[in-house]
């Protein structure tokens, strides 16, 4: 009984090699096949045909199958392939000595399947063209994107007359994990920007004598610059990250659906009270980030041999509530940004398990540059009409 096993395990381990002899003869090339055209054996068969067939430019193909048996659809769409041209650029093979039962199965897959169901053709776009195809998706997405955040502008003032129609207690809730719980990020991270901007400008403000410029310096650069974009930028990735993702997660489980069909209007029901928050949130945060951002840049000036006092006073004669105005209405356009395109990438989530962690990614590129554009536009607006 065990040696009748073994001849089987044998014989079948024989069946698993398959034996493709390749002639050329004056641009013809013949292929014999010899052996099982299985699961197991035609994965290494075709990578072995498709590397030989596809070096060099041949006048016709012919394949002798008197010696092969197919197993199966795998087989049978190698031999339509070869008969179809799909490993040799195009050139038909003619297969001979078929045997009736490869026959029979090779009929099952025919060349309109093959045709239907095959691999299409690499087509090499010129390079004028590729731009124009991403320059129309870029259109488009911004189309989208300032058509969402318009449907949201219209959505936000009838919630805020009828505070009933507002779901308070998810604003709450929002404001908590993406604001209470970002405190000790943005304090660390603002107060090290602080620092390092401090560090960076007093070796050369030394050479001139003027280091006490650097108070004018860090409050006016927190106040304006860094401390919106820093708060906004890790907004972006901590909090708008999860608005994809909980939105994304709805649609690919089909919640968002179930809303539709109960006469619930997702936007209203879940993106409004995200953007809502956001713009809430965000001008707190950003103030936090600020006096951060200039109680570390206090710090390294107190290191420099500076009085607290002195510090005080250069920064009270450079800041004005203009900056701070400034920098609270860059944070609440960062925060209606953020929620809208978080918003938005969570609702144009596809299907398949990698979507929500695509539309995620999306949303935090989008975010990012959209924030470092609308920063740069105000910034400009600002300067030549102040």
């Amino acid at each position: 009984m065990k040696d009748k096993v073994k001849d089987e395990a044998r014989e079948a381990g024989a069946t698993e090699k398959v034996e493709a002899k390749i002639q050329t003869d004056a641009g013809r090339v013949k292929v014999a096949l010899k052996g099982r055209l299985d699961a197991q054996t035609t994965g290494r068969c075709w990578r072995q045909l498709e590397g030989q067939l596809q070096k060099g430019d041949f006048k016709s193909l012919e394949v002798d199958a008197s010696n092969v048996t197919v197993s199966g659809a795998v087989g049978a769409a190698l031999l339509r392939c070869l008969s179809e041209g799909g490993l040799s650029h195009g050139l038909k093979a003619e297969l001979r000595g078929l045997k009736k039962e490869t026959a029979t199965i090779l009929d099952t897959f025919s060349a309109d399947d093959y045709r239907t169901t095959g691999p299409e053709p690499r087509r090499h776009a010129a390079v004028p063209a590729e731009v124009g195809v991403w320059m129309r998706g870029l259109l488009s997405d911004l189309h989208e994107q300032i058509s969402f955040i318009g449907s949201v502008a219209k959505a936000l003032p009838p919630a805020l007359v009828h505070p009933k129609r507002m779901r308070w207690g998810e604003v709450r809730r929002v404001m908590e994990t993406a604001g209470a719980n970002a405190l000790p990020v943005v304090a660390l991270v603002s107060a090290l920007v602080g620092v390092v901007t401090v560090i960076e400008a007093a070796r050369p403000l030394e050479k001139f004598g003027a280091q006490i410029f650097l108070a004018d310096m860090i409050g006016f650069s927190s106040i304006r610059d860094t401390g919106p974009i820093v708060t906004a930028i890790l907004l972006a990735g901590r909090s708008g990250s999860a608005f994809a993702a909980e939105l994304g997660t709805m649609k690919v489980t089909q919640e968002l659906d179930a809303l539709t069909t109960m006469g619930l209007d997702p936007l209203r029901f879940l993106v409004v009270q995200r953007v809502m928050a956001a713009l809430l949130l965000t001008p707190v945060l950003c103030l936090y980030a600020m006096l951060i951002g200039i109680l570390g840049g206090m710090v390294v000036m107190r290191s420099l041999g500076f009085p607290p006092l002195m510090i005080y006073n250069q920064l009270l004669t450079r800041v004005d509530m203009t900056d701070v105005r400034v920098g609270l209405t860059k944070a609440a356009i960062f925060g209606m940004v953020i929620g809208c395109v978080a918003c938005l990438r969570g609702l144009q989530t596809g299907l398949g398990p990698s979507a929500v962690g695509a539309s995620a990614t999306r949303s935090v590129v989008a975010c990012i540059v959209l924030i470092i554009l609308s920063n740069t536009l105000i910034s400009t607006l600002d300067y030549f009409w102040p």
